[in-house]
């Protein structure tokens, strides 16, 4: 597969590159449009051509945020690429709502907890000064940003993939921290594909906090 077309607001897969250099291209005028992984670096805004060049064995991603399709042109066949992750696998699967039972019987889910936030694709204990969220495997949040306050995390287990401001962290080691600060955007991939191997986070913050206070600049498969 040398062209690819991306439709709005969404996405082509997380790749691998193999151990040649691929060269990408994508109409000047749409570049306004799009995100871009490329490697370690998550660019969100004046995208060049060079941030379109994409080295051995690094990973590359892009993010169609506009409102028509873009076209993207590969100098060289990705089809033997490696997908780490596709936001779209489980796009047309039924969409049931995880349970706390499932959590409570396998994990060590302390006690306290005084709300929950269950959701298809992960699920949220909510105790007075943390959350520890679950995300599911082979699935990602959205990648969001808050106005109103800042978020801590703490990865506790699951080695997941986390976007943090203008960086991207692979394979991440528990007990490995994070500052998300206002209006800077973050996110989580869960690339395993073991079925109960969630990856786990321990989540402060200081500032308002209200669920409403999220702004969702990328969200796969509108997973609310």
């Amino acid at each position: 597969m040398k062209r690819e077309i991306i439709l709005p607001e969404r996405s082509t897969s997380l790749r691998k590159n193999n151990s040649k250099e691929l060269l990408i291209t994508i109409d000047p005028n749409s570049l306004e449009d799009i995100f871009i992984i490329n490697g370690t670096s998550f660019k969100t805004e004046t995208i060049k051509k060079n941030d379109l060049i994409i080295d051995p064995n690094d990973y590359y991603m892009i993010i169609n945020k506009g409102k028509e399709s873009i076209e993207i042109l590969y100098d060289n066949s990705v089809l033997g690429h490696k997908v780490v992750y596709n936001p779209y696998i489980y796009e047309n699967s039924e969409k049931i709502n995880l349970k706390p039972a499932q959590f409570i019987e396998n994990y060590n889910i302390p006690e306290g907890y005084i709300d929950t936030l269950p959701k298809w694709y992960s699920f949220k204990f909510t105790y007075p000064e943390y959350n520890l969220i679950f995300v599911k495997p082979e699935f990602g949040l959205s990648i969001q940003f808050h106005k109103d306050r800042n978020e801590f995390w703490e990865i506790l287990d699951g080695r997941p993939i986390i976007i943090n401001g203008n960086k991207v962290y692979y394979y991440v080691e528990n007990g490995t921290k994070f500052q998300n600060q206002i209006n800077t955007y973050h996110s989580v991939i869960n690339t395993n594909k073991e079925v109960n191997k969630y990856v786990i986070i321990k989540e402060r913050w200081n500032g308002k906090f209200d669920e409403n206070d999220i702004k969702r600049v990328f969200n796969p498969n509108k997973y609310y």
